[in-house]
């Protein structure tokens, strides 16, 4: 994935250069915002960028079972929402990513590291979940929002 992202930098990189500083701000503010839309799309989806399903969550305890049962639904539901997952774009970059608490927590997810949990402060070691990751359809929707702007200057 990290050679079609190098791939399509190069390709636009000269396109790019040839707008002010303005509208390359605009078409990353853009392309910023379809590419939140995707990582939404594709949380709520349940999906690494790989099309895998996110690993499922633990079992509760027999004794714990009921009190969790809310939670055992859709992983994520409110992490994905814009005041979470924020756009930051400039001239040079559109770049889409968590803030604030948020973050730790997306972090350990992304990459499968151990945390605490609950008043014992227990160590669990958390399944890998891409939250944020670039798929096949995101690639082909950036380039085809960067032609469609070209296209209308």
């Amino acid at each position: 994935m990290t050679e079609d992202l190098q791939r399509l930098e190069t390709w636009v990189a000269p396109l790019l250069h040839r707008l002010k500083p303005a509208e390359r701000s605009r078409l990353a503010r853009k392309v910023g915002t379809a590419l939140r839309r995707s990582q939404q799309k594709r949380i709520a989806r349940q999906q690494n960028p790989d099309g895998i399903p996110f690993a499922a969550r633990s079992k509760a305890p027999p004794r714990r079972a009921k009190a969790g049962r809310i939670k055992r639904g859709a992983m994520f539901g409110k992490i994905r929402q814009a005041k979470h997952l924020r756009i930051r774009a400039s001239g040079a970059e559109a770049a889409v990513g968590f803030t604030g608490r948020v973050s730790r927590i997306a972090l350990i997810h992304q990459e499968g590291r151990p945390d605490t949990v609950g008043r014992n402060r227990k160590l669990h070691i958390y399944a890998r979940r891409q939250l944020l990751g670039f798929t096949d359809a995101d690639e082909d929707m950036i380039r085809e929002l960067i032609l469609d702007h070209l296209h209308t200057l």
